[in-house]
């Protein structure tokens, strides 16, 4: 069998976030126009796509391109993808424009020269990118442009975000926003800096809610990320949130931050000063974060990135209100079975016992956190659900709290026909088989997690 990965010992900060209901978020306008997901889990045969475009720890000449389905484990799907004419290029922001194409938007030097220009280029595929130009952001005796941020507001109106520097003072950054003022992206506004969060900030990410903006943004002298709101794009701000008020640490930089499917929100960011990257989730509009966790395959490879979120076609699919037994990807004899309650991995065999066969055949039926997601039934009418990482049946006692440890999520296995349970409310966290057990645990992003995993719906035994 595997190596398992380490579980984490306590799961009381966890599930009192995953116990707040997702309508305890504001659901409101993401950055992003077309292909922009909403919270909900995909319908049947589409699939969340979550995408990268980090430049690397080893070369800012250059950026790689990453997918993921759960905002958790991203894999390559282009590497080198986009290398300009010439300067550099890092900070990349992706965001998919109305038009129907990727477009990025870089600083264009590396960090020790003067840099007065932000990059532009354009996709059709994610993988494939064209250069357009470089535009250099018009502001008096300008030092340094960097880390140009996409924001799309509730009008359609896009938006870049760049941190600037005058000469008198390089290394001082205020956060300006360029307002796109024709649909091809190359005619911007007069820079506006954005009020109420000063000078000395860098890296400013916004979202909206409701009417409120939310920005995210490093502090270059505490080296901590801090939060802000405003009512306009342009502000004024109030920050309300400094030190290290979301225990992320401080030497972090390039917060962004998206949706997930179950309605929280998770926010990445670049642990320069440690070498990792790391993500954090929030389920009430961003008061409190779980603790930071080192985004696993991309930390120590990938600089400073945002994130967009699609809905695309081609994800798994399953009927439900049938009855399914669950074979193990990597141990095609192994099947589901309900064991004393608990949910294992033993040998099921045609000569097995009438009782054992109907132990190993469960009803597939809506999710009861999410229709989109999927929950199943043992033969007495016990849901599986996750209760201290272990999978177990329990009948449902009609809360929010058991809805969610009972709601899985259907993502890409890693073979034909084979289906992987992420977690409703642990996201990233997926029903695996450690000594023939069935667990909940954290993606280790690796294949053989993947393998682990993976379980093909097959005729019922029973």
């Amino acid at each position: 069998m595997s190596t398992r990965p380490p579980t984490p010992s306590r799961r009381t900060l966890l599930r009192a976030m995953a116990a707040l209901p997702a309508s305890a978020v504001l659901l409101g306008e993401l950055p992003g126009l077309a292909g922009t997901a909403l919270a909900a889990a995909p319908p049947g045969g589409s699939a969340t796509r979550y995408t990268i475009v980090p430049f690397l720890n080893s070369n800012d000449g250059t950026v790689n391109v990453y997918q993921s389905d759960d905002a958790t484990d991203f894999r390559l799907l282009k590497s080198s993808a986009y290398t300009p004419p010439g300067n550099r290029i890092r900070d990349a922001s992706v965001f998919k424009h109305a038009d129907g194409y990727y477009y990025l938007t870089y600083t264009t030097h590396t960090w020790q020269d003067v840099s007065t220009t932000i990059g532009f280029a354009r996709s059709s595929d994610r993988a494939n990118w064209t250069f357009l130009y470089d535009y250099t952001v018009p502001i008096t005796n300008l030092s340094r442009a960097w880390a140009p941020e996409w924001f799309v507001d509730s009008d359609g109106s896009v938006n870049v975000i760049v941190s600037c520097s005058v000469t008198s003072d390089e290394w001082i950054f205020t956060p300006y926003r360029l307002k796109a003022t024709n649909s091809a992206l190359t005619a911007w506004s007069s820079p506006v800096a954005l009020s109420g969060i000063g000078a000395n900030h860098i890296d400013t990410y916004i979202v909206r809610t409701g009417s409120t903006y939310h920005a995210f943004t490093k502090n270059e002298t505490t080296k901590y990320i801090e939060y802000a709101t405003a009512s306009s794009l342009t502000g004024p701000y109030t920050i309300s949130r400094t030190g290290d008020w979301a225990g992320w640490g401080s030497y972090r930089e390039g917060p962004s931050v998206i949706q997930l499917d179950n309605g929280g929100w998770r926010i990445f960011f670049d642990g320069y000063g440690d070498g990792t990257y790391y993500y954090a989730d929030s389920y009430d509009t961003f008061a409190t974060w779980s603790a930071p966790t080192a985004l696993p395959v991309v930390s120590g490879t990938a600089r400073h990135f945002t994130v967009i979120k699609e809905t695309v076609s081609g994800g798994p699919s399953l009927a439900k209100n049938v009855t399914r037994s669950f074979q193990s990807a990597n141990y095609s004899t192994r099947y589901w079975q309900a064991q004393s309650s608990l949910l294992n991995l033993p040998v099921v065999t045609g000569s097995s016992t009438a009782a054992e066969k109907s132990a190993s055949t469960f009803t597939v039926v809506a999710g009861l956190a999410d229709s989109n997601g999927y929950s199943f039934r043992d033969a007495s009418g016990s849901y599986l659900r996750h209760w201290d990482f272990r999978a177990r049946f329990d009948a449902n006692d009609g809360t929010s709290t058991f809805a969610k440890d009972a709601t899985f999520i259907a993502r890409t296995g890693s073979s034909s026909g084979a289906i992987r349970w992420e977690s409703y409310n642990y996201p990233g966290y997926y029903l695996r088989h450690y000594n023939y057990q069935l667990r909940v645990e954290r993606t280790a992003g690796t294949d053989l997690f993947r393998q682990d995993s993976s379980f093909v719906p097959v005729g019922a035994w029973g």
